[in-house]
Order: C-alpha cells, then sequence, then structure tokens
C-alpha cells in the first residue's frame, strides 16, 4: 500500500482548476467541479473525489466530455424540463439542472428536470444539499457505466446507479442518504486496484461468475447489487428513472469513460424536487425532520452511539475543512498529471 499523504484544501482547489483550464474548460466550471470533488473527500467519499481528477483530464482531452457545451433545455410540462447537456461534465450539467428545479418548483411546488448527453456528476449530495437549504426535499439519481450484475446474473447490464435522498432539516444539515445500488462504488474498485487493496466480501465476481476480493479481477468481472434481489430491484428502476425519460442510453448500451475516455457516454440523471413550503411550510418540514434526526440519534442504548444518515459525512467535512488527507496513489496520479500538463504540484506531506 501507498503511503497516504496530507494536503491543503486551498491548494487542491487550485490545482483541480489549474488541470481543469489546461483542458479548456471555463474557470466558473473548473471552480465548480472542484469544490464537488474536494467536498466529496472532505467527507470522506474517495471514490467520486479528486481520485476522478486524471479521469475527467484524460477524458476532456480526448473528448469523452465536452469542456464547452452547448447545453440546451426544453420545457416539458408545468414543473418539467429536460436538458441535453451536450457531453458536458457532469458537475456542470447538474448545476444548471438543479438551478431550474429551483426555479421550477419555486412556482409549481414540485419539479423534475431530466439529463441526458452528461457524464459523472460526483457525490449526489453535493446536489440534494443545495435542494435541501432551498427548503426542497429531493430524489436524484443517474445512469452510468456497465458494472453490475443484475441478481442471478453474471452479465453487466446495470450501473451501479446511484440513488440520493435529501430533506431539510432544522439541525444543523439535510437528512441525507446518498448510496451506489452496487454493494460499492465503483471508484472503490479502482482504488483498491491503485492502492493494491483487496475489497471486501460480497461486492464484486470475476469474469467467471466467482466471488473475489482482488479488484483487478472485480473490474474484468461484475459488481453485486446490496440488497440481493431486492437491491437488484432498485437498481433495475433506478436505470429506468435516469434513461428512459430522455435519449439517454443505458448501462449495457454505454462504452465507460473508466474503459475508453474518448467515449461520450450519454449518462441520463433525473432530479425531482419537492417544494415543502408548498406543503405545511419549510418551517414545518425543517422541524419535523431534525426531530426524527434527533430520535434516530437518541435510539442506542447505553453509550452506543447512533448517526442519523448524512451525520459520517458532515462529521468528517467539519475535521478536514484545512487538509485531507489523500491515498498515496491519488497524490501520485495528481503529481503524475501536474508533470504531464507542466503544472505546480499539490505540495503534501505523509
Amino acid at each position: 500500500m501507498i503511503p497516504q499523504a496530507t494536503v491543503q484544501c486551498q491548494d487542491l482547489a487550485r490545482f483541480v482548476v489549474d488541470v481543469l483550464t489546461a483542458r479548456d474548460v471555463p474557470a466558473n466550471d473548473a471552480q465548480l467541479t472542484a469544490r464537488s470533488l474536494i467536498q466529496a473527500d472532505q467527507r470522506g467519499i474517495h471514490s467520486h473525489g479528486t481520485l476522478r481528477l486524471p479521469l475527467y483530464s484524460e477524458a476532456l482531452r480526448l473528448g469523452g466530455i465536452n469542456p464547452t457545451p452547448s447545453m440546451r433545455f426544453t420545457q416539458g410540462a408545468a414543473g418539467v424540463a429536460t436538458l441535453d447537456a451536450d457531453a458536458a461534465l457532469g458537475q456542470v450539467a447538474m448545476q444548471a439542472a438543479v438551478d431550474r428545479v429551483l426555479e421550477l418548483a419555486g412556482s409549481q411546488g414540485i419539479a423534475a428536470v431530466a439529463v441526458h448527453n452528461s457524464s459523472h456528476y460526483g457525490a449526489g449530495a453535493f446536489w440534494s444539499d443545495q435542494l435541501g437549504a432551498a427548503g426542497l426535499l429531493s430524489i436524484i439519481t443517474s445512469s452510468t457505466g456497465p458494472v453490475v450484475a443484475p441478481h442471478g446474473g453474471s452479465t453487466k447490464v446495470l450501473g451501479t446507479n446511484p440513488l440520493t435522498l435529501g430533506a431539510p432539516s432544522a439541525d444543523g444539515w439535510p437528512l441525507t442518504a446518498d448510496l451506489a445500488t452496487s454493494n460499492g462504488a465503483y471508484g472503490k474498485v479502482i482504488a483498491a486496484k491503485n492502492e493494491g487493496t483487496s475489497l471486501p466480501e460480497g461486492w464484486a465476481v470475476d469474469a467467471d461468475g466467482r466471488p473475489t476480493t482482488d479488484p483487478v479481477a472485480a473490474a474484468e468481472g461484475s459488481m453485486i447489487p446490496f440488497g440481493g434481489h431486492k437491491g437488484s430491484a432498485v437498481a433495475v428502476l433506478l436505470e429506468a428513472f435516469a434513461a428512459s425519460l430522455t435519449g439517454a442510453t443505458f448501462a449495457f448500451e454505454t462504452v465507460d469513460i473508466w474503459s475508453n475516455p474518448a467515449s461520450r457516454m450519454n449518462n441520463g440523471h433525473l432530479i425531482v424536487g419537492i417544494d415543502s413550503a408548498a406543503f405545511g411550510g419549510s418551517d414545518h418540514t425543517r422541524s419535523r425532520v431534525a426531530t426524527l434526526q434527533q430520535q434516530v440519534r437518541d435510539s442506542g442504548s447505553g453509550d452506543r452511539t447512533v448517526q442519523s444518515p448524512g451525520d459520517p459525512e458532515h462529521f468528517r467535512q467539519s475535521a478536514s475543512m484545512e487538509t485531507i488527507t489523500l491515498a498515496g496513489s491519488t497524490v501520485r496520479q495528481l503529481a503524475q498529471l501536474a508533470e504531464d500538463l507542466s503544472l505546480t504540484p499539490v505540495p503534501s506531506h505523509s
């Protein structure tokens, strides 16, 4: 295992922006993407953090991601819109979609935006937090590349098909569930492969359908849905929600940029926002959600601590506002990226 290293958040943010602007991404879009990736690292979701930057850079270089997209909204029924993201960075497409959900929900009480021709959008809570701050409950999902076999199968049909649910709260931060519908995020397979570590049991099968903890074999084989046949059913339905409303491709129709960075993946995203102000009122919803959060936290016995959904990530972020500890392999890859692009590398110490 390569030793971990600690970096200053501001140095890392500067570097991410430098890399993306070197690939012709406009400064505002680069800064948005940097905030998304770094927040994921701060929250300990390294599979969706700066580990992804070399992949984004290569996809931008080869055309899999369009640095200067001409995105186009099409308005549907009241409260509904679709967005053709023109192969944009997923963060750029999602910010436009979230902004439109906020606009439409403010007048309609509920809104949905379906996105196609997009790419990986980072951690879903980055988007649900924005909606929660405005008093919206949210449901967010996305299609991805093909990495998951349905329950009982051995062929990669599905993506990791993330599901993010968020509700605004009066108690510090939103109530949030942000998860892949595979037993682990695919980025964690890449991280384990880079670090030379093993996967947890039950995450993957090899190309012959045999259980494996080897990330190399897992990448050649398939991830496994969480929750057996029930989790598999959720993953299948989320694929339908994310990709059937627009011209987005299903995972089994997609060439992942992990396999070919020149591929325009045509990911689909769906964002649904429910404005609490249109129901019992925003203050009422925030208060009720805070009551639920605290009841969950108080459910332990003795000195046993119970955390409400979203608590671990926010606690980690609050402890990592100045510095982040990254995997050694990520630091090494960022250093190689700096060399390739003739940029100042991120200072770090072990």
